[in-house]
């Protein structure tokens, strides 16, 4: 029982210097730093002159946090791996251990996925990932409405446009790839469209309505559905603030009537006397 008890008080500990707002301060440092360093080791001028330096500071960042998921596993145990931001910390971790041989050479270009620790140590960008992904079932519903139009598109564009301009609308898959040009506004006009209008005068009646309907109806879709999904999480987290904010005023109230039927009890008992 005394081995449970102290091991439990180290683990309490533990967590709790893991979660101190200054040692998650140093490590938001820490992965800013890291990121400078791992963007300096592209420099071929800054690693003549400090490379050693440069990759010495590197291994000692990634000792810290091989340290620091080591402190936090220890403290929360199983449940570590239950929370997915902390197993999102310790994959982006576990790459940069594995050592960059000739098999696992893409691995040392994945070692910069740890400057998107950021997004799991900073709240403020941890809730817009959360909402992000809170909002991947609606945006699966616009991309799904978009490749609708996308094909159907493609395929009034090969039939119309494909015997003039076979390098852009000769199959379905270039006139879709093509219209996804059109559709990012990229030399869409000068670059394909009055090329087209050269031969097919009346080609704007297809293209402009395909612009009106993918570039600017469709992509503010996208925007209206992870703007929602924003407004519902802040939504979400003030709500259980004000619940957490109402369960420590009923518990304050219920230590005020407790104190004040003490003071009734004492009083009652000082008459009595």
């Amino acid at each position: 029982m005394m081995r449970d008890s102290t091991s439990g008080d180290f683990r309490r500990k533990l967590g709790a210097f893991a979660g101190n707002p200054r040692f998650q301060k140093a490590i938001t440092v820490l992965i800013i730093i890291n990121a400078v360093t791992l963007g300096l080791e592209t420099s071929r001028s800054a690693m003549e002159h400090a490379g050693t330096l440069i990759v010495a500071l590197d291994r000692i960042i990634l000792g810290i946090f091989v340290v620091e998921l080591g402190i936090r596993i220890t403290a929360h145990g199983r449940d570590f791996f239950r929370d997915p931001w902390s197993i999102f910390d310790f994959v982006v971790v576990g790459v940069a251990l594995v050592p960059a041989t000739e098999h696992f050479s893409v691995l040392r270009a994945l070692r910069v996925l740890r400057v998107l620790r950021l997004a799991s140590v900073v709240p403020q960008m941890r809730r817009v990932v959360e909402a992000l992904l809170t909002a991947l079932p609606g945006l699966g519903a616009v991309v799904a409405i978009l490749a609708l139009i996308f094909y159907v598109a493609g395929v009034m564009a090969t039939q119309l446009f494909g015997d003039a301009f076979p390098q852009w609308f000769g199959t379905i898959g270039r006139s879709i790839y093509s219209l996804f040009q059109i559709m990012t506004l990229e030399s869409w006009s000068m670059g394909i469209v009055r090329p087209v209008m050269k031969v097919y005068p009346y080609a704007w009646g297809f293209f402009v309505p395909f612009i009106l309907i993918a570039t600017f109806t469709m992509l503010n879709l996208f925007i209206a559905v992870v703007v929602n999904a924003m407004q519902s999480r802040y939504h979400a987290v003030e709500e259980k603030h004000a619940q957490a904010a109402h369960a420590e005023r009923i518990s304050m109230l219920e230590e005020v009537r407790a104190l004040r039927a003490e003071i009734q009890e004492l009083t009652e008992l000082t008459r009595g006397r």
